[in-house]
């Protein structure tokens, strides 16, 4: 299959149904089907949307991917009979998603997010016209209506570390950029 900025453009993305636990499998076969049955200028990538998550057990760091949704998998394809023939009936595949018979493709604000999620793109990192060092207030959230002063930017986060003074002493919090206002 292709990579994946060249294949974004060449058809829509639709989400498929399978058996909880076979995406991997479901994954290589329809790899395998569209090989065996010529469709690769129709059927272009096929992703299980997953994550990858960081955990610590026994003091050791294991790092494992998290399907983001268990039972489904995205597929970019142009949407014809033989195509929809394919990826249907390729087995553990139990059907698309969508109303009726006809499958609805992702938006592309939908797929993009998803494809952030998994590390795939670029997260766009957030534009914070605010500088260390400003005084804000909390707008919203268990700090609501507390003063503090800015003590780090975190635009790839769209977040900041604050100082808040709380029961006269200096607490550090962090915030999301939309939690906040300047004053």
């Amino acid at each position: 299959m292709e990579p994946a900025e060249e294949t974004r453009l060449q058809g829509d993305w639709y989400v498929v149904h399978t058996y909880s636990g076979y995406e991997n499998k479901i994954k290589v076969d329809l790899s395998k089907r569209v090989e065996s049955m010529n469709m690769q200028d129709k059927i272009f990538e096929v992703i299980i949307p997953e994550e990858q998550e960081v955990e610590y057990k026994n003091g050791k760091r294991k790092v494992t991917n998290k399907r983001i949704f268990p039972g489904y998998v995205i597929v970019n394809m142009i949407m014809d009979d033989d195509s929809w023939y394919v990826v249907r009936h390729t087995p553990g595949v139990t059907g698309f998603v969508g109303s009726g018979s006809k499958p609805i493709p992702l938006h592309q604000e939908e797929i993009d997010k998803i494809r952030r999620q998994m590390g795939l793109m670029e997260k766009k990192t957030m534009i914070i016209d605010i500088e260390i060092g400003e005084s804000i207030r909390v707008k919203t959230g268990p700090f609501a209506n507390f003063e503090g002063v800015v003590r780090e930017l975190l635009p790839e986060k769209g977040k900041i570390r604050v100082n808040i003074s709380m029961f006269g002493r200096e607490t550090p919090v962090e915030l999301d950029y939309e939690q906040i206002e300047k004053i």
